[in-house]
């Protein structure tokens, strides 16, 4: 009897731990995929990340009160884990940072920073570098279009 409940428990564990049904790729009745709604947010683009940002008009010269504005933000809200040299502090350095992404891809990382850092392949990479997770600063538009003109005149655009 007693190796009769020690071979049904030791069946019983292996098909709990077996391939019973998965979790994954799981689908309705109607056959269907249940993957996330397309409407969520657009798919990852590598030059413009995963956000709202589609699309910002940047002019060939600065805008003077825009990065005043963004310096502003810079000290309020960035300084305290970015430089603006190429010198890691907490997070990256900013020097250049104009050059090796775009206006989309960094205002969407400022304003969709969770998801950006859950899903970006850029993102998620930095994030392996840095070791700390941006904390979502919970800036606005405007806020991130300004940071965004900050850094470029930090990057030398007159």
């Amino acid at each position: 009897m007693k190796k009769l409940l020690l071979v049904l428990g030791v069946c019983g564990f292996i098909y709990a731990c077996g391939s019973g049904p998965s979790t994954e790729n799981k689908t309705s009745d109607a056959g269907e995929s249940k993957a996330p709604a397309a409407t969520e947010n657009p798919a990852n683009d590598p030059n413009r990340g995963i956000g709202k940002f589609t699309k910002v008009d940047v002019g060939a010269s600065l805008d003077q009160k825009m990065a005043e504005a963004g310096n502003k933000v810079y000290d309020v809200k960035c300084a305290s884990c970015h430089k603006l040299s190429e010198e890691k502090l907490v997070g990256p350095g900013w020097k250049n940072v104009t050059q090796r992404r775009t206006a989309e891809w960094i205002m969407n990382f400022a304003t969709n920073t969770d998801e950006m850092l859950s899903k970006d392949p850029d993102a998620m990479a930095q994030l392996e570098i840095c070791l700390v997770r941006m904390p979502n600063q919970g800036l606005t538009d405007d806020e991130a279009r300004h940071i965004y003109e900050f850094m470029r005149k930090n990057d030398g655009v007159k």
